[in-house]
């Protein structure tokens, strides 16, 4: 993998950037501190699943954490519970059941390697023992440490332990009136409280919202962490780079050159809900999975109850999870994804000459893989059952009964005549009949085949906020699903009206309308018979970019 072979080149530029520093003027003092070594990232890297927990007073009336609360700065609308109830739920928080060994236990029960855990989320609500404010956990009739008990628990238990922190504080006056100087001591006040006290930390998730490096003053917050923590690695919402790229709620395209992680929660919440609705253990795995294959991390949240366990309901998922772990382990942890690019067949891996294929959707996967440009050595079925292969110029066949097809992923494992990190990442065509069509859009025609092309790396973005896709499909077609990809993160305003149509003579006619389209937007209905279909958006929060719209006649294989 590209990330492997580039391992020993960052370490060197990373010795030559300590070296020039010894001489450096002050523009340059920064450098060594903006970026982890490789030996931290691999070591990041490989722990390929993380509990995310999102924890704070909020709880108490099971709503989102901090987004509840009526006034928040910069941001669009208001939460629903007025600030003088929401500043003040801190006084009736006493989360008396809350054992840090057991929020341990639950972890690596799921089979994840590491915890992050906010300590102040954009509320300001402190969940740890800062000198700089009375708004904070042990400030409460509970009194105890809740970060430093974990912190405790994971070092003990050898599981790797990450905090979240919010830079933005809709409770602290100087970030209220946007006074970043004024604010910049308690921000790295705090920062240092928490790379001081809490014995070693492996990651730092922050969250910026819309502010950046000269607000956050951030290479010399980094500094101030990578003197305290040097082995720390730092995701990108500080208003720089940084370590690793974080999408939001949705699995990230494929990306061997870039380290990433998507962070998802388990229910429809980051905080704890009342009767929440749940991600299966199933969907969880298939998540899991399509991450891993696109070469990222997985960091899964649940939001722990204002009386401080996590829900049972929330714990029998991740322990599911655990158990396919427990015995499907070795196609996920600590390896790379591809060489077959993940789309709606499943996903790959590999490390060495081991190639495993998760099979996800048997319609969605071709009769053919194509050939990897290595000798296939051996093939087996880690999830049980017999497999035959063939390979011949159209590909590589797999044979597999039905009564071997599992669920949620089948896995072949593959050992190769060579080494599969050299084989450059392959795209499996998807059986959409639109892979053919002639696409005409609004503006950026240059773009507009990218749409069909299979390969949601490539995209096509508009110029306005309202904008129209068409597609010509060459002749009447049968379909009765259509798949669309909207990229961006989850949390930005993108598109919230559209209609989604397909022509009739000389009518259109509407399939779907709504107010979000988003990564995973798909549509099943009655077959239809036509030859163009259009997306049409009305409007959207951001600039509007799709890199996938796919049309499939499934029939009975829905």
């Amino acid at each position: 993998m590209l990330k492997n072979r580039l391992f020993h080149l960052f370490t060197l530029l990373a010795l030559i950037a300590w070296g020039t520093n010894l001489n450096a003027q002050q523009t340059t003092d920064y450098t060594p501190y903006l970026k982890a070594s490789p030996e931290n990232m691999k070591k990041w890297d490989d722990r390929t699943f993380g509990l995310f927990m999102h924890w704070d007073m909020s709880s108490l009336l099971g709503v989102e954490i901090s987004w509840a609360k009526q006034n928040r700065v910069d941001v669009a609308g208001e939460g629903e519970i007025p600030d003088i109830i929401y500043n003040n739920l801190y006084k009736s928080f006493n989360p008396q059941e809350f054992d840090a060994k057991k929020f341990v236990e639950v972890a690596k029960n799921a089979g994840m390697r590491y915890i992050v855990i906010t300590t102040k989320h954009h509320g300001g609500f402190c969940m740890f023992d800062s000198k700089l404010t009375d708004y904070k956990i042990t400030n409460t009739a509970f009194g105890r440490d809740v970060i430093k008990e974990l912190a405790d628990a994971c070092h003990a238990a050898g599981m790797a332990f990450g905090i979240y922190y919010s830079q933005p504080d809709w409770h602290h006056p100087d970030f209220v009136k946007k006074d970043f100087e004024a604010y910049r001591p308690y921000l790295f006040g705090q920062m240092k409280e928490l790379c001081s006290n809490y014995g070693k930390i492996d990651m730092i998730f922050f969250d910026g919202l819309f502010y950046g490096e000269k607000e956050y003053h951030t290479k010399e917050l980094f500094k101030l962490i990578r003197t305290l923590q040097p082995d720390v690695v730092i995701n990108e919402r500080c208003g720089l780079p940084a370590d690793y790229k974080c999408p939001e709620q949705v699995v990230g395209a494929f990306n061997n050159t870039d380290y990433w992680e998507s962070c998802m929660t388990l229910g429809t919440s980051w905080s704890w809900k009342t009767n929440d609705k749940f991600k299966s253990t199933d969907d969880c795995i298939r998540i899991l999975i399509s991450t891993v294959g696109g070469d990222g991390n997985l960091l899964l949240n649940v939001g722990p109850m204002p009386t401080g366990i996590i829900e049972p309901r929330q714990a029998e998922i991740l322990k599911g999870i655990g158990d396919w772990l427990g015995n499907y382990g070795e196609s996920i942890y600590a390896l790379d994804g591809g060489p077959y690019k993940p789309s709606g067949w499943g996903a790959s891996t590999n490390k060495g000459n081991v190639v495993y294929l998760h099979i996800l959707s048997w319609f969605d996967t071709p009769e053919y893989f194509p050939s990897l440009g290595k000798k296939i050595e051996k093939a087996e079925l880690l999830t049980g059952g017999d497999i035959k292969f063939e390979e011949n110029a159209k590909g590589i066949k797999f044979l597999i009964q039905g009564k071997d097809r599992k669920y949620p992923s089948t896995i072949i494992k593959l050992t190769l005549g060579g080494n599969a990190g050299d084989i450059l990442p392959v795209i499996i065509p998807t059986k959409s009949i639109a892979k053919t069509a002639k696409v005409t859009t609004s503006v950026n025609q240059q773009m507009a085949q990218s749409l069909v092309d299979d390969d949601p790396q490539t995209e096509w973005k508009s110029d306005s906020r309202q904008c129209w896709v068409e597609l010509d499909l060459g002749a009447e077609k049968d379909f009765d699903r259509i798949d669309i990809r909207e990229e961006g993160n989850e949390w930005e305003p993108r598109t919230n009206d559209f209609v989604l149509q397909y022509k009739a003579g000389n009518n259109w006619i509407t399939l779907d309308k709504g107010n979000k389209i988003g990564h995973t937007y798909s549509i099943s209905f009655e077959k239809k018979t036509a030859r163009y279909i259009r997306l049409q958006v009305n409007n959207s929060g951001v600039l509007p970019k799709f890199s996938e719209i796919q049309v499939y006649l499934k029939g009975e294989n829905q």
